[in-house]
């Protein structure tokens, strides 16, 4: 199963609609968001056509291809808008025998890392920037943001197919991959 991982859109109709339309083009048959869809935040500047009614429309469209988790600036009325479930910490995936424990990353992180096994990958957003590293034997990656790249990043999404792991920029180049 091909899957698309992105995180941290906090609004912004214009990268949404970069983000969907290369989620539509990339053939993935998910869409696993790692939190942060409506809101910016207080520690944010708003991003680029903030418009989180426009940013509903366009994922509730997609919604039943959508796995999402709680961001720290995703709140219970985002449900009521919603198409999609957004309060869960995490999510587990496997992948062959790897465990993906995807979550946000206020939570757990690479200081604070949930109960893993070795060869299993821990998938977070929340900082902004693109990771791919490990921790002894856990694999640690994190797409980076849609929307509010931080530390000169690029506005990206990664996709995970058949044991690889590529990051992209929403232009569709590919930035980094491992697998």
């Amino acid at each position: 199963m091909k899957i698309m991982v992105a995180s941290d859109i906090h609004g912004s109709a214009y990268y949404c609609e970069k983000l969907v339309e290369a989620y539509r083009y990339s053939g993935a048959e998910r869409l696993l968001l790692l939190g942060d869809i409506l809101y910016h935040g207080p520690r944010n500047d708003l991003p680029v056509d903030y418009d989180p009614k426009k940013v509903i429309k366009m994922l509730n469209r997609i919604s039943k291809e959508i796995i999402c988790v709680k961001g720290n600036c995703d709140s219970e009325v985002d449900d009521m808008v919603l198409d999609f479930n957004v309060q869960a910490d995490y999510a587990l995936l496997f992948e062959g025998k790897r465990m993906i424990f995807a979550t946000h990353g206020h939570e757990y992180n690479e200081k604070k890392l949930p109960h893993l096994k070795e060869g299993d990958i821990f998938l977070y957003g929340h900082t902004h920037v693109p990771v791919c590293t490990s921790l002894g034997r856990i694999n640690i990656m994190n797409p980076g943001s849609v929307s509010i790249p931080k530390e000169d990043s690029w506005h990206g999404y990664m996709l995970i197919e058949n044991g690889y792991y590529t990051w992209y920029d929403l232009e569709g180049n590919v930035r980094m991959r491992v697998g």
